[in-house]
Protein backbone atom coordinates (compact mmCIF):
# COMPACT_ATOMS: atom_id res chain seq x y z
CA UNK A 1 0.00 0.00 0.00
CA UNK A 2 1.17 3.63 -0.86
CA UNK A 3 -0.14 6.25 0.87
CA UNK A 4 0.86 10.28 0.01
CA UNK A 5 0.58 12.74 2.52
CA UNK A 6 0.04 15.99 2.09
CA UNK A 7 0.65 18.71 5.24
CA UNK A 8 0.75 22.34 4.22
CA UNK A 9 1.76 23.15 7.78
CA UNK A 10 5.56 24.24 8.15
CA UNK A 11 6.00 24.06 12.05
CA UNK A 12 5.82 21.06 13.82
CA UNK A 13 2.97 21.75 15.93
CA UNK A 14 -0.04 19.62 17.03
CA UNK A 15 -1.55 18.51 13.82
CA UNK A 16 1.87 18.20 11.87
CA UNK A 17 3.03 16.19 14.46
CA UNK A 18 0.03 13.62 14.32
CA UNK A 19 1.43 13.13 10.53
CA UNK A 20 4.36 12.61 11.88
CA UNK A 21 3.52 9.41 14.12
CA UNK A 22 0.81 8.56 11.44
CA UNK A 23 3.75 7.78 9.03
CA UNK A 24 6.40 6.29 11.55
CA UNK A 25 3.18 4.09 12.57
CA UNK A 26 2.29 3.22 8.60
CA UNK A 27 5.68 2.36 7.88
CA UNK A 28 6.21 -0.09 10.92
CA UNK A 29 3.29 -1.75 9.29
CA UNK A 30 4.97 -1.87 6.43
CA UNK A 31 2.91 0.78 4.61
CA UNK A 32 4.96 3.07 1.89
CA UNK A 33 4.50 7.23 3.00
CA UNK A 34 5.22 9.72 0.28
CA UNK A 35 5.04 13.32 1.90
CA UNK A 36 4.27 16.55 -0.11
CA UNK A 37 4.66 19.74 2.24
CA UNK A 38 6.22 23.55 1.57
CA UNK A 39 9.69 24.25 1.30
CA UNK A 40 11.51 24.29 4.64
CA UNK A 41 8.84 22.66 6.79
CA UNK A 42 10.04 21.20 9.89
CA UNK A 43 7.75 17.66 8.90
CA UNK A 44 9.98 17.20 5.84
CA UNK A 45 13.14 17.09 8.61
CA UNK A 46 11.34 14.89 11.04
CA UNK A 47 9.93 12.32 8.47
CA UNK A 48 12.84 11.43 5.84
CA UNK A 49 13.81 8.73 7.81
CA UNK A 50 10.41 6.51 7.40
CA UNK A 51 8.83 8.68 4.72
CA UNK A 52 10.07 7.11 1.34
CA UNK A 53 10.15 10.45 -0.53
CA UNK A 54 9.69 13.77 0.30
CA UNK A 55 8.99 16.83 -2.08
CA UNK A 56 8.62 20.19 -0.91
CA UNK A 57 6.69 22.12 -3.27
CA UNK A 58 5.47 25.65 -3.34
CA UNK A 59 1.85 26.17 -1.15
CA UNK A 60 0.63 29.44 -1.00
CA UNK A 61 -3.06 28.89 1.04
CA UNK A 62 -6.46 29.36 0.16
CA UNK A 63 -5.30 31.89 -2.63
CA UNK A 64 -3.45 29.17 -4.52
CA UNK A 65 -5.15 27.33 -6.88
CA UNK A 66 -1.64 26.27 -8.83
CA UNK A 67 -1.41 23.83 -5.83
CA UNK A 68 -3.78 21.88 -8.02
CA UNK A 69 -1.48 21.90 -10.91
CA UNK A 70 1.61 20.81 -9.03
CA UNK A 71 0.39 18.17 -6.75
CA UNK A 72 -1.51 16.58 -10.13
CA UNK A 73 1.83 16.45 -11.61
CA UNK A 74 3.30 14.34 -8.92
CA UNK A 75 0.11 11.79 -8.10
CA UNK A 76 0.28 10.98 -11.81
CA UNK A 77 4.11 10.39 -11.57
CA UNK A 78 4.09 8.24 -8.05
CA UNK A 79 0.82 6.39 -8.46
CA UNK A 80 -0.30 6.16 -4.74
CA UNK A 81 -3.04 3.99 -3.97
CA UNK A 82 -4.53 6.83 -1.55
CA UNK A 83 -3.85 10.74 -0.79
CA UNK A 84 -4.56 11.70 2.54
CA UNK A 85 -5.05 15.65 2.98
CA UNK A 86 -4.02 16.12 7.05
CA UNK A 87 -4.29 20.55 6.69
CA UNK A 88 -6.18 23.59 5.54
CA UNK A 89 -4.61 26.32 3.85
CA UNK A 90 -6.18 25.66 0.51
CA UNK A 91 -4.37 22.09 1.11
CA UNK A 92 -7.56 20.15 1.53
CA UNK A 93 -9.73 21.79 -1.01
CA UNK A 94 -6.75 22.11 -3.98
CA UNK A 95 -5.67 18.63 -2.99
CA UNK A 96 -9.49 17.09 -2.87
CA UNK A 97 -9.25 18.32 -6.38
CA UNK A 98 -6.30 16.85 -7.50
CA UNK A 99 -6.99 13.96 -6.14
CA UNK A 100 -9.94 13.41 -8.01
CA UNK A 101 -8.30 14.93 -11.43
CA UNK A 102 -5.80 12.24 -10.95
CA UNK A 103 -8.91 9.47 -10.03
CA UNK A 104 -7.24 8.50 -6.76
CA UNK A 105 -9.02 7.95 -3.77
CA UNK A 106 -9.16 10.32 -1.17
CA UNK A 107 -8.62 11.01 2.75
CA UNK A 108 -9.25 14.43 4.30
CA UNK A 109 -8.44 14.23 8.00
CA UNK A 110 -10.36 17.33 9.92
CA UNK A 111 -9.15 18.91 13.02
CA UNK A 112 -11.08 22.08 13.98
CA UNK A 113 -14.40 22.32 14.82
CA UNK A 114 -14.73 26.06 13.15
CA UNK A 115 -18.63 25.83 11.76
CA UNK A 116 -18.49 26.32 7.80
CA UNK A 117 -22.03 26.84 5.39
CA UNK A 118 -24.33 24.19 5.26
CA UNK A 119 -24.16 24.90 1.40
CA UNK A 120 -20.23 25.04 1.22
CA UNK A 121 -19.73 21.65 3.60
CA UNK A 122 -22.23 19.00 1.73
CA UNK A 123 -20.66 20.40 -1.47
CA UNK A 124 -16.94 20.41 -0.35
CA UNK A 125 -16.77 17.06 1.52
CA UNK A 126 -17.84 15.50 -1.62
CA UNK A 127 -14.87 15.90 -2.84
CA UNK A 128 -13.38 12.91 -0.29
CA UNK A 129 -14.08 9.47 -0.18
CA UNK A 130 -13.74 9.66 3.64
CA UNK A 131 -13.30 12.91 6.26
CA UNK A 132 -11.48 11.92 9.10
CA UNK A 133 -12.32 14.08 12.47
CA UNK A 134 -9.57 14.22 15.50
CA UNK A 135 -12.96 14.14 17.82
CA UNK A 136 -16.88 13.51 18.18
CA UNK A 137 -17.28 17.14 18.62
CA UNK A 138 -16.24 17.98 15.26
CA UNK A 139 -18.04 15.45 13.61
CA UNK A 140 -20.85 16.15 14.85
CA UNK A 141 -20.18 19.58 13.67
CA UNK A 142 -20.13 18.42 9.86
CA UNK A 143 -23.21 16.18 10.35
CA UNK A 144 -25.12 19.38 11.37
CA UNK A 145 -23.66 20.56 8.90
CA UNK A 146 -25.50 17.96 6.31
CA UNK A 147 -22.28 15.92 5.47
CA UNK A 148 -22.98 12.10 5.13
CA UNK A 149 -22.74 10.33 8.31
CA UNK A 150 -21.18 7.01 6.32
CA UNK A 151 -18.75 9.52 4.85
CA UNK A 152 -17.26 11.10 8.45
CA UNK A 153 -15.24 9.07 10.83
CA UNK A 154 -13.96 9.60 14.09
CA UNK A 155 -10.16 8.81 15.19
CA UNK A 156 -8.81 10.32 17.94
CA UNK A 157 -5.69 12.48 17.59
CA UNK A 158 -2.68 10.02 20.08
CA UNK A 159 0.18 11.71 21.84
CA UNK A 160 3.48 9.74 23.19
CA UNK A 161 2.51 9.13 26.45
CA UNK A 162 6.56 7.33 27.36
CA UNK A 163 7.71 11.40 26.31
CA UNK A 164 5.94 12.71 29.01
CA UNK A 165 5.94 10.57 32.01
CA UNK A 166 9.02 12.08 33.33
CA UNK A 167 10.30 13.12 36.77
CA UNK A 168 9.59 17.06 37.22
CA UNK A 169 12.85 18.42 38.20
CA UNK A 170 11.55 21.62 40.02
CA UNK A 171 14.87 22.87 41.28
CA UNK A 172 15.61 23.19 37.50
CA UNK A 173 12.32 24.76 36.56
CA UNK A 174 12.70 27.41 38.89
CA UNK A 175 15.94 28.46 37.74
CA UNK A 176 14.90 27.87 33.89
CA UNK A 177 11.99 30.59 34.00
CA UNK A 178 13.30 32.67 37.34
CA UNK A 179 10.39 31.28 39.58
CA UNK A 180 9.80 32.03 43.28
CA UNK A 181 10.63 28.79 44.37
CA UNK A 182 8.08 26.20 44.92
CA UNK A 183 5.12 28.46 43.99
CA UNK A 184 2.11 26.68 42.73
CA UNK A 185 1.60 26.60 38.86
CA UNK A 186 -0.78 26.36 36.07
CA UNK A 187 0.20 26.42 32.61
CA UNK A 188 -1.75 27.38 29.52
CA UNK A 189 0.02 25.64 26.01
CA UNK A 190 -2.03 27.33 23.10
CA UNK A 191 -1.50 29.53 20.30
CA UNK A 192 -1.50 32.97 21.18
CA UNK A 193 -4.74 33.65 18.88
CA UNK A 194 -8.35 34.93 19.96
CA UNK A 195 -10.04 31.79 20.35
CA UNK A 196 -7.80 29.76 22.90
CA UNK A 197 -9.30 32.51 25.55
CA UNK A 198 -5.83 33.72 27.09
CA UNK A 199 -8.02 36.81 27.76
CA UNK A 200 -10.67 35.06 29.82
CA UNK A 201 -7.85 33.52 31.78
CA UNK A 202 -6.35 36.48 32.57
CA UNK A 203 -9.72 37.67 33.98
CA UNK A 204 -10.03 34.67 36.64
CA UNK A 205 -6.38 34.97 37.75
CA UNK A 206 -7.32 37.94 39.23
CA UNK A 207 -10.10 36.36 41.63
CA UNK A 208 -7.99 33.69 42.00
CA UNK A 209 -5.31 35.22 43.94
CA UNK A 210 -7.12 36.75 46.49
CA UNK A 211 -7.26 33.10 47.99
CA UNK A 212 -3.46 32.20 46.24
CA UNK A 213 -1.61 35.29 46.21
CA UNK A 214 1.53 33.01 45.47
CA UNK A 215 0.10 31.29 42.09
CA UNK A 216 2.27 31.98 39.12
CA UNK A 217 1.04 30.93 35.43
CA UNK A 218 2.84 30.34 32.47
CA UNK A 219 1.42 31.17 28.76
CA UNK A 220 3.44 28.76 26.13
CA UNK A 221 3.59 29.54 23.07
CA UNK A 222 3.85 32.32 20.36
CA UNK A 223 0.83 34.04 17.86
CA UNK A 224 -0.14 37.47 16.37
CA UNK A 225 -1.64 38.11 20.43
CA UNK A 226 1.80 38.34 22.01
CA UNK A 227 1.88 42.62 22.53
CA UNK A 228 -1.39 42.90 23.43
CA UNK A 229 -1.43 40.22 26.19
CA UNK A 230 1.69 42.04 27.41
CA UNK A 231 -0.36 44.95 27.67
CA UNK A 232 -3.36 43.64 29.21
CA UNK A 233 -0.84 41.78 31.89
CA UNK A 234 0.78 45.44 32.73
CA UNK A 235 -3.06 46.94 32.99
CA UNK A 236 -3.98 44.07 35.28
CA UNK A 237 -0.60 44.61 37.38
CA UNK A 238 0.07 40.60 37.21
CA UNK A 239 3.18 40.83 36.11
CA UNK A 240 4.51 39.28 39.06
CA UNK A 241 2.14 36.17 38.55
CA UNK A 242 1.68 35.99 34.69
CA UNK A 243 4.28 35.63 31.89
CA UNK A 244 4.58 34.72 28.62
CA UNK A 245 6.62 31.84 28.20
CA UNK A 246 7.44 31.47 24.28
CA UNK A 247 7.08 28.42 22.48
CA UNK A 248 9.05 25.68 24.12
CA UNK A 249 10.62 22.28 22.53
CA UNK A 250 10.97 21.17 25.79
CA UNK A 251 7.44 20.60 27.52
CA UNK A 252 7.92 16.95 28.31
CA UNK A 253 10.68 18.33 31.18
CA UNK A 254 7.77 21.35 31.83
CA UNK A 255 4.47 19.38 32.09
CA UNK A 256 4.81 17.00 34.94
CA UNK A 257 5.53 20.36 37.04
CA UNK A 258 2.63 21.96 36.99
CA UNK A 259 -0.55 21.88 39.14
CA UNK A 260 -2.96 21.96 36.69
CA UNK A 261 -3.20 22.92 32.99
CA UNK A 262 -6.07 25.52 31.98
CA UNK A 263 -7.35 25.77 28.64
CA UNK A 264 -10.34 28.19 28.41
CA UNK A 265 -10.69 28.06 24.62
CA UNK A 266 -13.40 29.20 23.45
CA UNK A 267 -13.63 26.46 20.45
CA UNK A 268 -11.08 23.66 20.12
CA UNK A 269 -11.44 20.39 18.17
CA UNK A 270 -9.44 18.87 20.81
CA UNK A 271 -6.63 20.05 22.07
CA UNK A 272 -3.06 17.99 22.14
CA UNK A 273 -1.72 20.16 24.84
CA UNK A 274 -4.48 18.59 26.75
CA UNK A 275 -3.45 14.65 26.09
CA UNK A 276 -0.02 15.61 26.70
CA UNK A 277 -0.97 17.24 30.24
CA UNK A 278 -3.37 14.44 30.74
CA UNK A 279 0.09 11.91 29.93
CA UNK A 280 2.36 13.98 32.50
CA UNK A 281 -0.52 13.44 35.27
CA UNK A 282 -1.38 16.89 35.24
CA UNK A 283 -5.14 17.49 36.33
CA UNK A 284 -6.82 19.83 33.65
CA UNK A 285 -9.41 22.55 33.53
CA UNK A 286 -11.21 23.23 29.97
CA UNK A 287 -13.80 24.49 28.36
CA UNK A 288 -17.00 22.36 27.88
CA UNK A 289 -16.63 23.10 23.84
CA UNK A 290 -15.58 21.18 20.65
CA UNK A 291 -13.92 18.33 21.13
CA UNK A 292 -12.40 19.23 24.46
CA UNK A 293 -14.82 17.24 26.58
CA UNK A 294 -13.48 13.90 24.92
CA UNK A 295 -10.12 14.49 26.57
CA UNK A 296 -10.98 15.98 29.81
CA UNK A 297 -13.58 13.85 31.63
CA UNK A 298 -15.24 16.30 34.11
CA UNK A 299 -14.30 15.22 37.47
CA UNK A 300 -12.46 12.14 36.38
CA UNK A 301 -9.04 13.72 35.11
CA UNK A 302 -10.45 17.41 35.27
CA UNK A 303 -12.83 19.87 35.39
CA UNK A 304 -15.11 21.74 32.15
CA UNK A 305 -16.49 24.87 32.48
CA UNK A 306 -18.69 26.90 30.33
CA UNK A 307 -16.76 28.76 27.87
CA UNK A 308 -15.92 32.50 28.15
CA UNK A 309 -17.24 32.11 31.54
CA UNK A 310 -14.32 33.79 34.10
CA UNK A 311 -16.27 33.86 37.25
CA UNK A 312 -16.54 29.45 36.66
CA UNK A 313 -12.98 29.16 35.60
CA UNK A 314 -11.85 30.93 38.80
CA UNK A 315 -13.95 28.98 40.95
CA UNK A 316 -12.63 25.52 39.51
CA UNK A 317 -8.54 26.72 39.45
CA UNK A 318 -9.31 27.90 43.09
CA UNK A 319 -10.65 24.17 44.08
CA UNK A 320 -7.67 22.25 42.18
CA UNK A 321 -4.89 24.44 44.11
CA UNK A 322 -6.60 23.65 47.41
CA UNK A 323 -7.27 20.02 47.54
CA UNK A 324 -3.70 18.28 46.61
CA UNK A 325 -5.40 14.60 46.95
CA UNK A 326 -8.00 15.48 44.44
CA UNK A 327 -5.43 16.80 41.63
CA UNK A 328 -3.42 13.54 42.36
CA UNK A 329 -6.51 11.75 41.76
CA UNK A 330 -7.35 13.65 38.28
CA UNK A 331 -3.57 13.29 37.37
CA UNK A 332 -3.69 9.75 37.33
CA UNK A 333 -6.91 9.55 35.71
CA UNK A 334 -5.58 11.00 32.83
CA UNK A 335 -2.63 8.93 32.41
CA UNK A 336 -4.57 5.97 32.18
CA UNK A 337 -7.36 7.66 29.96
CA UNK A 338 -4.40 8.49 27.32
CA UNK A 339 -3.36 4.88 27.76
CA UNK A 340 -6.50 3.81 27.02
CA UNK A 341 -7.98 5.89 24.35
CA UNK A 342 -5.01 8.44 23.04
CA UNK A 343 -2.15 6.21 21.98
CA UNK A 344 -0.22 6.51 19.11
CA UNK A 345 -0.84 3.01 17.83
CA UNK A 346 -4.46 3.32 18.32
CA UNK A 347 -4.17 6.35 15.95
CA UNK A 348 -2.79 4.86 13.36
CA UNK A 349 -4.55 1.15 13.45
CA UNK A 350 -7.66 3.79 13.10
CA UNK A 351 -6.23 5.78 9.93
CA UNK A 352 -5.02 2.29 8.38
CA UNK A 353 -8.58 0.64 9.01
CA UNK A 354 -10.15 3.99 6.54
CA UNK A 355 -7.47 3.45 4.25
CA UNK A 356 -8.24 -0.68 3.82
CA UNK A 357 -12.05 0.09 3.84
CA UNK A 358 -12.04 2.07 1.00
CA UNK A 359 -8.67 -0.12 -1.14
CA UNK A 360 -10.48 -3.62 -0.04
Amino acid sequence: MKILHLEAGRHLYGGARQVQYLIEGLAARGVENRLVCPAGSAIADAVRGTASRVDAIPMGGDADPGLVLRLGRILLTECPDLVHLHSRRGADLFGGIAARWAGIPCVLSRRVDNPEPPWLARRKYRLYDRVITISEGIRQVLLTEGVEPDRVLCVHSAVDAGAYATTCDRAWLDAELRLPARAPLAGMVAQLIPRKGHSVLLEAVRAVLAKHPDLQVLLFGKGPLEAELETKIRERNLQRHVRLAGFRTDLHRILGCLDLLVHPALMEGLGVSLLQAAAAGVPIIASRAGGMPEAVRHEHNGLLVPPGDAPALATAIGRLLADAPLRRRMGNAGRRLVAEQFSVDAMVQGNLGVYRSLLG
